[in-house]
């Protein structure tokens, strides 16, 4: 019982630092003119994403389990996706693929070029080069997460400079400055941060109290929970009217999610990461791969209706597949 309320405990502070995080980064994102996509990509993916970081190194330099590193990033990634499904049926108007900008075709783009590294090296982790005990996936995911960022942010850029009049009628937050946005998302931050780095550890004790084992509860668990932030953040921001930056924060935090693994490799003594995990993870990464294309679908096609309980067929799709990827997932552990 014990942990239980620790848990709920940093939940509540992730709720309430998390609400407020994502109206300053919609703050920050209309006074510097970034853009609320790149946003969400860099400030919220950054921020919400530490307990996959803290995870991630804790696992791979002192508990020695890689296999709970990489099946709290690719997890993570599914539970992300399924939270953007989630959110469609917050707004009751239309499906919130219709909402947003096109700039997140190129965020989910680059994701799926990531998982698609990540996946294929799993598979060919025994025939995949390496060097200093480091694989030849590290650079590769490295350089792909500081390409995509980078084409994003420039093209959103100028994608501004076209609507800047239209931009300059829409502004929200005149009465706030800059200045103080930028002090009131950092404190915010920090709340987040701090409350969700202890996160995976009380869901670590819980998981052994259950007598589930580290195993499938443990990986899924994890993952369930350090992405807690995302799902917090994400909700907040569409409530506000943010959904640029509610799509952004999930999007670029796979792409972090995924860069992260670069880090884990890194640090990970024992070798290239991918030679001591289960192959299982492939099957995840791909999952991940198909719902993140439903979604590029949905933001291309832009669907006017909703089907079923306010939820439109491809968020009903997404969920459908990521349930499918937590069932493989339990016969794979079996």
């Amino acid at each position: 019982m014990e942990h239980w309320i620790e848990f709920i405990a940093l939940a509540a502070l992730i709720v309430f630092g998390g609400s407020r995080l994502s109206k300053y980064g919609d703050v920050i994102a209309e006074k510097t003119g970034a853009g609320r996509a790149w946003t969400g990509l860099i400030l919220l993916a950054s921020i919400t994403s530490l307990p996959e970081l803290v995870t991630g190194v804790s696992a791979v330099t002192f508990a020695g389990v890689p296999d709970i590193a990489v099946g709290d990033v690719m997890g993570a990634c599914v539970f992300n996706l399924i939270t953007l499904a989630l959110l469609d049926p917050i707004d009751r108007s239309s499906p919130i693929f219709s909402k947003i900008g096109r700039t997140h075709v190129m965020s989910a783009g680059f994701g799926i070029l990531m998982l698609g590294v990540v996946s294929a090296s799993i598979l060919l982790e025994s025939s995949a080069p390496s060097a200093f005990g480091i694989g030849i996936y590290t650079p590769i995911i490295a350089v792909a997460y500081i390409v995509g960022i980078r084409t994003i942010y420039y093209y959103e850029k100028k994608f501004l400079r076209k609507l800047v009049e239209e931009a300059t009628e829409k502004l929200k937050y005149t009465e706030i400055p800059l200045k103080r946005a930028i002090i009131l998302y950092a404190v915010n931050g920090l709340l987040v941060m701090g409350a969700a780095i202890f996160l995976p550890f009380v869901a670590g004790r819980l998981a052994e109290e259950t007598g589930l084992g580290a195993g499938f509860f443990g990986t899924f668990f994890v993952a369930m929970v350090t992405t807690l932030p995302e799902f917090v953040v994400s909700i907040s921001a569409v409530r506000i009217g943010a959904y640029d930056l509610a799509i952004g924060n999930l999007l670029g935090s796979n792409m972090f999610n995924i860069a992260l693994l670069a880090v884990d490799d890194i640090l990970y003594a024992g070798g290239p990461l991918f030679s001591d995990i289960s192959s299982a993870h492939a099957t995840t990464g791909l999952m991940a791969m198909i719902m993140t294309s439903i979604a590029i679908l949905s933001v291309t096609y832009r669907p006017e209706k909703k089907s079923v309980m306010r939820f439109g067929w491809d968020s009903l799709t997404m969920l459908a597949v990521g349930a499918l990827n937590m069932y493989l997932m339990y016969l794979k552990s079996g």
